[in-house]
């Protein structure tokens, strides 16, 4: 199951912490969010919010640098890329970023995505 947001403004580490606050509420067993080395990933907001969110069971794994073949996030956009959007999809923006989230909400269901492969 697929559990975000999307934006057509810049991911800000604001924006991030925002959402992953929101998120730790409503969790009822231990989560781990695996996030890549981004600067917004590990500095501000989601930096001064980590021990808060622990306190909530929600904890925060950083893959190593340089490991793309570890970050599913890499194997979806690839496949959601390569595979479930169609050319069409491209010719306006509003179809794409609507055609994307429909593909987001519906991975597990709709969608079927193999991550034992890597990016």
């Amino acid at each position: 199951m697929y559990d975000g947001f999307d934006t057509e403004d810049s991911i800000t580490g604001e924006r991030l912490a925002a959402f992953l606050d929101e998120f730790s509420l409503g969790i009822t067993k231990p989560t781990v969010i695996v996030l890549d080395n981004a600067a917004i990933h590990r500095k501000g907001e989601v930096a001064k919010m980590r021990e808060t969110w622990k306190e909530r069971g929600l904890y925060l794994f950083f893959l190593p640098p340089y490991c793309p073949h570890l970050n599913i996030a890499e194997t979806l956009w690839r496949v959601l890329k390569g595979k479930w959007i169609q050319p069409c999809h491209y010719c306006d923006r509003d179809i794409l970023h609507e055609t994307t989230r429909e593909i987001l909400d519906g991975i597990g269901t709709v969608y079927e995505i193999n991550f034992s492969h890597a990016a």
